[in-house]
């Protein structure tokens, strides 16, 4: 496979990870709060969705940093913060989804542990707002991913 192509879908691949796993949260939580059981199996497919659109995410994004070849000091380090949220919201969402899964299965969804899920939710919007927010900075301030760095500009 074309490790070129990887790199170049990784600015298309990233919106599903962020659309995905912010509509499992909000849907968690609402169908926590309202006790609809509909909304719960639509937040838990959502969210197994949202891992394996994460996966992809990161995979395409370790590919686009290989090929990137104009890093500085100050764009590496904002890389490194962006990666380092990226692979929280990762393993993050996978265990909270396997915890999900579980608890479903054991029918042990229920009371406190319903709730813990609220608070898992809230971390995973974190998590995705800061991988975001970092992402978006390396192309808004570095040109990361742009055709700014295409030799034909640069002559």
């Amino acid at each position: 496979m074309d490790t070129n192509f990887l790199a170049d879908i990784h600015p298309k691949v990233v919106h599903f990870p962020v659309a995905l796993l912010t509509t499992y949260a909000f849907l968690e939580i609402i169908s926590i709060v309202s006790n609809k059981e509909f909304l719960s199996k639509s937040a838990l497919l959502i969210l197994c969705l949202g891992v394996m659109t994460a996966f992809f995410a990161v995979l395409t994004g370790n590919q686009a940093f290989v090929d990137f070849k104009f890093w500085t000091e100050e764009s590496k380090a904002l890389l490194s913060e962006h990666q380092t949220y990226a692979t929280y919201l990762l393993w993050f969402s996978l265990l909270v989804c396997g915890l999900r899964i579980f608890a479903v299965v054991k029918k042990k969804f229920i009371g406190f542990t319903k709730y813990l899920f609220i608070l898992f939710a809230l971390v995973i919007m974190f998590i995705v707002y800061q991988t975001g927010i970092h992402g978006g900075d390396l192309v808004k301030k570095y040109g990361v991913g742009t055709d700014v760095f295409d030799t034909k500009i640069l002559e």
